[in-house]
């Protein structure tokens, strides 16, 4: 059976789509963001093409004009994001799906990106980033998943390393570490595939 993914992220700007991107290519699998706010023409998916060139790319169910929350880009564009619009691709191949913003961010008046991770029913891959408040944001965001029995299979690491709060975040969470992403001065195939090796092993 094919393995398909959740990149959820413990807020915005963590370093999702790098790590999609990683995942992606380890996994060879393809890719899909639900819903995809502003930059439509180099958003997320662009750049998923562009470090792992071949990647087949699965259309966002919301293309929406402005980067902002998705329900308020969503009401600019004159639409409501629908939960039951969204549907996992069939494929043959593994799959990994990228969320836009944090667990929390709301898609409508009433549900969240933690209602399309239950609605999509697969398992989740935590990003975090090391700044200061990350460890209450990962252990929230943990908290949040664990309370509506969100399988979770990991947690990558991203950015500058903080040993200690790392390892409080794994000794709290029980979570295994699948892969730590250190800050890159630039991003491109080859380092994409240096963690795609990593994330294997």
């Amino acid at each position: 059976m094919p393995k398909k993914y959740i990149i959820a992220g413990i807020g915005t700007e963590i370093g999702k789509t790098v790590c999609s991107a990683i995942v992606t290519k380890a996994l060879q699998a393809d890719y899909w963001k639900p819903v995809q706010a502003g930059n439509l023409t180099d958003g997320d998916a662009y750049w998923v093409q562009q470090w792992v060139p071949g990647t087949h790319v699965f259309a966002s169910t919301y293309e929406l004009q402005n980067p902002l929350s998705p329900h308020t880009a969503a009401e600019l564009d004159g639409i409501r994001i629908e939960l039951n619009a969204f549907h996992v691709p069939e494929t043959e191949q593994n799959l990994v799906i990228e969320l836009a913003g944090g667990i929390m961010v709301p898609l409508n008046d009433q549900q969240t990106n933690l209602d399309l991770i239950q609605h999509l029913g697969l398992p989740v891959i935590l990003v975090s980033k090391n700044y200061l408040g990350s460890i209450n944001h990962t252990l929230l965001t943990y908290e949040i998943l664990k309370s509506r029995n969100i399988p979770m299979a990991g947690i990558i690491f991203n950015g500058q390393t903080n040993a200690s709060g790392e390892a409080f975040i794994e000794k709290h969470t029980g979570l295994p570490v699948l892969l730590r992403v250190n800050e890159e001065k630039e991003i491109n195939p080859s380092i994409i595939a240096h963690y795609a090796e990593s994330f294997q092993r």
